[in-house]
């Protein structure tokens, strides 16, 4: 049976190693390759390299994980991209996904949970943790194919307020905030949120800001 070969992209070289010795204490997993950064891992590749999953840290010098992953997308996309950072921050998770990553894993992850990663992505395409759901990770990689019946609702059944509040998801402002920022009360804001909930079939703010970046509402730069 083919091991599952995984590149690791990390600077922290003691982080690195240590998962490196767990991914191939696993019988159905192997190391191919190491780096530093995305600079340092495109420099190590060629022709004959093959990679199936690569686990990329996020925050790295020369190249970071966005990068990384956005150029593994463009130029080698059999390569299925998970995230790894120390932070639940939503806008990193947003745009790690729109750069292409399939999933996104906290560097604090119990060592059943990375297994179950990297066998999901590689055998589905993708995988959810409690950070952000299946449907919507996958909406991203084949929003192309969906059938017309079954997509979300499109952005001129939207109101002129729900755009503008779906764009202040996108920041770092909590709720509170994007009242304030909206002169509204938070009561209204609130209400927005759950109208779009329940409109576009969404259940949390990644899912919001998502349809967002989507449908062009918001533009990541």
């Amino acid at each position: 049976m083919k091991k599952i070969a995984i590149a690791l992209i990390d600077d922290h070289q003691l982080f690195r190693e240590g998962v490196a010795e767990l991914v191939n204490g696993c019988v159905d997993f192997k190391v191919v390759l190491q780096a530093d950064n995305g600079k340092n891992f495109i420099e190590q590749l060629s022709p004959q390299t093959v990679i199936d999953v690569a686990l990329v840290d996020i925050n790295m010098k020369d190249m970071d994980g966005f990068e990384t992953a956005a150029w593994l997308k463009k130029n080698k996309p059999a390569i299925k991209v998970i995230a790894l950072s120390m932070y639940e921050n939503e806008n990193a998770i947003i745009r790690m996904h729109k750069a292409g990553a399939r999933g996104y894993l906290l560097k604090d992850t119990r060592k059943a949970e990375l297994i179950a990663a990297i066998q999901s992505v590689f055998s589905k395409g993708y995988y959810h943790s409690e950070l952000i759901t299946s449907k919507l990770i996958h909406a991203i990689h084949s929003h192309d194919d969906l059938k017309k019946n079954e997509r979300i609702p499109e952005v001129t059944s939207l109101s002129d307020r729900e755009v503008e509040f779906l764009k202040w998801v996108c920041s770092d402002f909590t709720y509170k905030e994007i009242a304030e920022k909206m002169n509204l009360s938070v009561h209204t804001v609130d209400g927005y949120r759950e109208s779009l909930f329940d409109k576009l079939t969404i259940k949390s703010r990644v899912g919001l800001a998502l349809y967002a970046i989507k449908n062009n509402i918001y533009h990541l730069e």
